[in-house]
């Protein structure tokens, strides 16, 4: 007679794939979150596309082919707009389709208190954490509209009420005022917006900095503090993982979350953003 155990086992083994026969784009899959979200999606049967500006993302394709696994790559920079609309062309051109976005893209790239910001930090800040996602979500619509559905998951922070990152936390605040009314605008077309809004995530050492400046005593005490204010903020009291974050956005991204859209996740030990 089957132990719970074995029934459980079983039921796992012939439970269908959630992305199986699906195309899913993923920006930023080089490192960190957006490598655990690709690296899942293709484990559940994805066709993924590896979108990201830099050439480490070839040892993320080579992961999942190594696994039995569907990978392309296409290099981009997504801060810019054609840059997107290209990829995402080439990306419906894989099957006809795309029917998964996660726009990963964004990171906060100097932490200092807002009177220590110059305008070109500000700006630079906007063109890394806003645009790729508003850029990307403008160039994937022609083709889910004409598919008649898709799902899209931004990924945001809850930085939106953090210190020393004002820019940004703007930023990721625009990307959830995006979330939302693109839901609000597209879902009888087919279309679900929604994200998820990280707090402190633990991804190791980046082999791409998103800042190679290095920290003065000053900066690092900045530094220190946001890590502070987040661990503070939680009910748990620690940093995340990445497949901790990957496993929301994925669920966010399936059609188990069909009557969910228009919302924003907060996958942050307890702390709402």
């Amino acid at each position: 007679m089957a132990t719970s155990k074995t029934r459980k086992r079983q039921s796992v083994a012939a439970a269908p794939l959630r992305f199986g026969g699906k195309t899913a784009v993923v920006t930023g899959a080089a490192q960190g979150i957006g490598r655990a979200v690709a690296l899942r999606l293709a484990a559940e049967g994805a066709q993924v596309v590896l979108l990201d500006r830099s050439k480490i993302v070839d040892e993320v394709r080579a992961e999942i082919l190594a696994r039995g696994g569907q990978a392309t790559v296409v290099l981009a920079d997504v801060e810019q707009h054609a840059a997107c609309k290209k990829a995402m062309k080439k990306a419906a051109a894989l099957t006809g389709r795309i029917d998964v976005l996660v726009n990963n893209v964004g990171g906060t790239i100097w932490v200092q208190p807002f009177a220590a910001y110059g305008e070109a930090q500000i700006t630079a800040e906007i063109n890394r954490s806003l645009f790729p996602t508003l850029w990307c979500c403008h160039a994937v619509l022609p083709y889910m509209i004409k598919q008649g559905g898709g799902s899209i998951v931004n990924v945001s922070s809850t930085a939106t009420r953090g210190i020393h990152r004002v820019p940004y936390s703007a930023a990721k605040g625009g990307v959830n005022a995006l979330t939302t009314c693109l839901a609000f605008e597209y879902a009888q077309q087919g279309i679900r917006v929604n994200a998820v809004a990280p707090g402190g995530t633990d991804v190791g050492p980046r082999r791409i900095p998103r800042n190679a400046e290095a920290m003065d005593e000053q900066h690092r005490g900045w530094y220190q503090a946001i890590v502070d204010q987040t661990i503070d903020s939680t009910f748990v009291k620690r940093y995340g993982t990445p497949d901790e974050q990957a496993a929301a956005i994925l669920f966010l991204a399936s059609d188990e979350a069909s009557y969910i859209t228009g919302a924003t996740l907060p996958v942050a030990g307890g702390d709402a953003g």
